[in-house]
C-alpha cells in the first residue's frame, strides 16, 4: 500500500446523492420570515445506498489495541445529581482553572455516563482492550488515556492480523488522549478534518473494537456538538453521535463521508453499560493538536494561574449586581500561586482575558491554557461594582494527578461549635476550629436546602465581607436587599473546596 493518507474523494462522491429540482411555486406559499420558504430538497436516496468503500478504505488504519498491567478506565464523568440546584452534590474541581459549575444540561444522572472502559470491565483489570487508528505511516497511533493508563505492556493488533509492541509516547489526561507507537513504515494511515466541523444531521461511521470483536463499523448521525461537562474537562466540547459505540470503542474514529476523522469516540451515556444512541467523541481539531504536541515533546504544556472558578447563574448575576450570565467567578485561589501573587481574590469576576470576552468558566480556562509558562496574562476584573485591570504572570499547569493530590491533601474544615443563630434558613455558629461561620442545621423548605447546604459547612464571605458571626451574614443579606437584591453571595467551604453560591435573601430572616 502506498503511503498516504487514506482519505476517499470519490467514494464521498458517490454517497454524497444528488439534489432534487425545487418548484418555483414553493416558495410563494411559506408564511413572510419563515425560514423555509420552500421545502428542503431530499436525496436521491433516503440514506447512502452503502457505506461500504469508505468502510473498506479506511477500516485498515484502525487498529485493536491490548493492555496488561494496571490499566484500567479512567472515570471521564461521575459526576451525578439533576439541574444546578444542588452544586455541592457534584464533587468540585481542582484546585485550578477547571469550571465546575454544577451545571447539568442534559438533565439526566451522569453517574450513569461513562467511558467505555476497555474490555468492558468498570474496575481496573490486569488485562483490557480498547482501539486506536494510525495517523501517520511511521506508526504513530492516536487512542485514549483511559484505555492505556497504567499499562505494562501495549499490544497492537492491525486489520490484516498482524500483531505489533508498542510504546507510549504521550498522554493527555485533561482531555484523555494518548499516543502510541509501533515500530516499522508504510502503515495505513488517516487524517483529521481540522477545517471544518460537521453539521448536526451529517453522516458518520465509527469504527473500532467493541466487545474485543475488532473490525466493527457502526453508522449514525452528528447528534449535536458542543457538548460541556462531559467529562469535568475544560479542554473538551464533545461531538454527540448516534452511532453505535460501545465499551471497547474507546479511542476509536469517528468518519465523516470523506473518510476524514471528525472525532475520537470516548464515552456513552447508558444506564446498562451498552449503546443507547448517545455517544461522546472529542473533536478533530482537539485531537489533531494534542496529539501534535504529544509526538513533539510527549507532553501537552498549558498556562496556569491557581485560581478554583465557576460559571455565573443567574442568581449569582443578580447576587453580584451585573447583567448577564457571563464571565467566570473565582471561588478560590492556590496559595502562593500566580493568580495570588497577582492579587486576584475569592469573588472576584473576570470578564476578560488579554481583551477577549469570557463567556464561561470553561472558556477562561481554555484561555489561560493557551498561555506559555512565565508569559503574562492580562484580565479584566469586577471586584466591588469597580472593573479592575490585572496582570497575572502565567505558570506551568500541573499533571491532573497532581492537582487532584493537592486537592485531597486540604485539611478538612472542623463541624461547628454549639449554639448559633438562625440566618436565611440557617442555624449558624462560630467556626470553633477555623474561620468562618459553621452551618449546624438547614431548614428543609429553605433555600439554603435547595442549593444543597449541609451541617459540617463553613460560610466564610457574605457578599464582599469576610464572616466570623452569624450577625456578619445577617447584615450582608440586609445589604443585598438595601441594594435591590434578590439573593447574596455566599462563600462556602466543605471539605477544604470552596465554591460560591446565591442565597435568596426574602426568606429565613428570623
Amino acid at each position: 500500500m502506498k503511503n498516504k493518507s487514506l482519505i476517499s474523494g470519490a467514494a464521498a462522491g458517490a454517497l454524497a446523492a444528488a439534489m432534487v429540482s425545487i418548484g418555483a411555486h414553493a416558495a410563494g406559499n411559506a408564511p413572510v420570515g419563515a425560514v423555509n420558504p420552500a421545502p428542503v430538497a431530499p436525496p436521491a436516496a433516503a440514506a447512502p445506498a452503502s457505506f461500504a468503500d469508505i468502510v473498506q478504505r479506511v477500516a485498515p488504519a484502525v487498529v485493536s489495541i491490548d493492555v496488561e498491567g494496571k490499566a484500567g478506565p479512567r472515570r471521564v464523568a461521575m459526576q451525578g445529581g439533576r439541574g444546578g440546584q444542588q452544586p455541592f452534590g457534584f464533587g468540585q474541581g481542582d484546585d485550578n482553572d477547571d469550571e465546575d459549575s454544577g451545571s447539568n444540561p442534559f438533565g439526566f444522572d451522569f453517574r450513569q455516563l461513562v467511558p467505555q472502559a476497555p474490555g468492558g470491565q468498570d474496575a481496573a483489570p490486569t488485562q483490557a482492550t480498547g482501539s486506536g487508528f494510525f495517523i501517520s505511516a511511521d506508526g504513530y497511533i492516536v487512542t485514549n488515556n483511559h484505555v492505556i493508563d497504567g499499562a505494562q505492556k501495549i499490544t497492537v493488533r492491525t486489520a490484516d492480523d498482524q500483531t505489533l509492541k508498542a510504546r507510549l509516547i504521550g498522554r493527555d489526561e485533561a482531555t484523555d488522549l494518548a499516543v502510541i507507537k509501533v515500530e516499522g513504515g508504510n502503515h495505513p494511515f488517516v487524517s483529521f478534518e481540522e477545517r471544518a466541523k460537521p453539521r448536526v444531521g451529517d453522516w458518520v461511521i465509527a469504527v473500532g473494537n467493541p466487545f474485543n470483536l475488532g473490525g466493527t463499523a457502526t453508522a449514525g448521525i452528528v447528534s449535536a456538538l458542543g457538548r460541556p461537562n462531559v467529562s469535568g474537562s475544560s479542554y473538551v466540547d464533545y461531538l454527540q453521535i448516534d452511532a453505535p459505540i460501545n465499551r471497547g470503542n474507546s479511542g476509536g474514529p469517528t468518519f465523516d463521508l470523506y473518510g476524514r476523522v471528525v472525532g475520537v469516540n470516548t464515552a456513552i451515556f447508558s444506564p446498562s453499560g451498552g449503546s443507547v444512541g448517545i455517544g461522546f467523541d472529542i473533536p478533530a481539531d482537539v485531537a489533531a493538536s494534542v496529539s501534535k504536541q504529544l509526538i513533539a515533546s510527549g507532553k501537552v504544556t498549558r498556562g496556569y494561574i491557581g485560581a478554583m472558578i465557576q460559571n455565573v447563574s443567574a442568581d449569582i448575576a443578580d447576587s453580584l449586581g451585573v447583567s448577564g450570565q457571563k464571565g467566570a467567578l473565582v471561588n478560590d485561589l492556590t496559595p502562593g500561586g500566580p493568580a495570588e501573587k497577582a492579587g486576584l481574590r475569592p469573588g472576584d469576576l473576570v470578564t476578560k482575558v488579554n481583551g477577549h470576552e469570557v463567556t464561561s468558566a470553561s472558556d477562561l480556562t481554555r484561555q489561560v491554557g493557551l498561555a506559555r509558562a512565565g508569559e503574562d496574562i492580562r484580565l479584566e476584573v469586577r471586584r466591588d461594582g469597580q472593573v479592575r485591570q490585572m496582570v497575572v504572570r502565567s505558570g506551568l499547569r500541573p499533571s491532573e494527578d497532581s492537582l487532584a493530590s493537592n486537592d485531597r491533601q486540604r485539611s478538612p474544615d472542623a463541624d461547628s461549635a454549639d449554639g448559633g443563630n438562625r440566618v436565611l434558613g440557617m442555624q449558624l455558629a462560630p467556626n470553633a476550629k477555623g474561620s468562618g461561620v459553621a452551618v449546624e442545621g438547614v431548614a428543609s423548605n429553605s433555600d439554603a436546602a435547595g442549593k444543597g447546604l449541609r451541617r459540617g459547612d463553613v460560610i466564610l464571605r457574605a457578599g464582599t465581607h469576610d464572616v466570623a458571626t452569624a450577625a456578619d451574614v445577617s447584615a450582608a443579606a440586609a445589604e443585598a436587599r438595601k441594594a435591590g437584591r434578590s439573593s447574596v453571595l455566599l462563600q462556602v467551604s466543605r471539605n477544604g473546596q470552596r465554591m460560591f453560591l446565591p442565597l435568596k435573601v426574602d426568606e429565613g430572616r428570623g
